[in-house]
């Protein structure tokens, strides 16, 4: 038995090291994706699939007992998720429809997904789903290794299908008790995407916080954008259904979203009768008549933490400009951040920024450029 255990302990320490690697080279990708640099970004990764495939090799060498069956197939999806990836951007690059990599990515998502499990049995796993700063914190992690996978906490589905429209994902940390008072963080995807995807651009942060995180999934193609609001409704549902089941801390409801995600928590954030008490918008469009709809109360004084990317070539640069200079004219309290480096993507790295803002008032240290523009 101690020979097959360490035939089994091998395995895994072959393949799950090279598949934590993997995916922060995906999230480093993912951050800095931008279509024309595509080639050069790929170029400078090296070879990240190799040590991956070796590992695979490994572990699906080795015969694992059928109660552990299920860990080794979550590691060998994730593996392979990567491999996909990886192939799909270096295509890309090539010259084979660059904007072809974002599908890529999204195998980093479904690989995600598949590792998250085993953060309840191997502590290297559940360092990986904290933010960086919190990864040395001994206490937190044996904290969630003891909490494990109890019922009503982490990773929730309000719908078989994670993706469905007007459906929602929910991760509540496994550490919750009910004298857990927990922030609230609301966050929208972009246009194309769906709440059980954009779940996981912010897990690392809630798991880290104690914050229990919706991610919705609107309920037509996009956000209400244009016509009648079909989402505001049913977004604020969803936290109904959560504060009736876990402790919320009602002052500190945070609203955020990318791209129409972005815009939506504009259209929807900005209103007299909204819960929220931050709004964090990302890559959105903004137009100055868009705020005539509502109230000089609702405005002054509201916490709003502005991002865009200087690269960025749906909404230009602009956009975020004049959003800023008109909602701090309004009396709302902006923090404008300007990434030189971002295109049109999310910037992962902002989130605990953002929560340092948003649970503790606390700006950012270096302040952007263009913030009085």
């Amino acid at each position: 038995m101690t020979d097959e255990n360490d035939a089994l302990l091998e395995a895994i320490t072959a393949a799950v090291p090279p598949i934590l690697t993997g995916l922060e080279t995906l999230n480093f990708v993912g951050r800095h994706f931008h279509p024309p640099n595509l080639a050069a970004i790929v170029d400078s990764l090296g070879d990240p699939k190799t040590p991956i495939t070796d590992g695979l090799s490994h572990i699906q060498a080795v015969e694992f007992p059928d109660h552990l069956q299920p860990f080794k197939d979550r590691i060998v999806e994730a593996g392979e998720r990567l491999e996909r990836a990886f192939t799909g951007l270096e295509e890309a690059a090539g010259g084979v429809e660059p904007m072809r990599g974002y599908r890529a990515l999204g195998q980093a998502t479904r690989a995600t997904e598949a590792l998250y499990p085993l953060a309840q049995v191997l502590p290297p796993v559940s360092r990986f789903f904290l933010e960086a700063r919190a990864r040395g914190d001994d206490d937190l992690v044996h904290r969630l290794l003891e909490a494990g996978s109890g019922e009503n906490v982490g990773v929730l589905h309000a719908n078989d299908d994670k993706g469905a429209r007007g459906a929602f994902s929910l991760y509540v940390p496994e550490y919750y008790i009910d004298s857990m008072a927990c922030p609230v963080i609301v966050a929208m995807h972009g246009g194309s995407g769906n709440g059980g995807d954009f779940l996981w651009t912010w897990i690392k942060e809630a798991r880290s916080r104690g914050a229990i995180l919706i991610s919705p999934t609107a309920r037509g193609d996009t956000w209400s954008l244009m016509g009648p609001d079909i989402d505001s409704a049913n977004i604020e549902g969803m936290v109904d259904l959560v504060r009736d089941r876990w402790n919320v801390d009602e002052s500190k409801m945070l609203m955020t979203g990318m791209s129409d995600g972005g815009t939506f928590t504009y259209v929807s954030g900005l209103r007299d009768d909204s819960p929220f008490t931050h709004l964090a918008p990302s890559s959105a469009s903004f137009h100055p008549l868009l705020i005539e709809g509502f109230s000089k109360e609702r405005l002054e004084g509201l916490p709003i933490y502005l991002m865009h990317g200087a690269l960025d070539w749906m909404f230009p640069v602009d956009v975020a400009r004049t959003a800023n200079t008109t909602l701090s004219a309004a009396g709302a309290d902006v923090v404008y951040r300007e990434l030189d480096d971002l295109s049109h993507t999310y910037p992962r790295d902002e989130n605990p920024r953002i929560l340092d803002w948003f649970l503790d008032g606390v700006p950012p240290e270096d302040p952007s450029p263009n913030a009085d523009a």
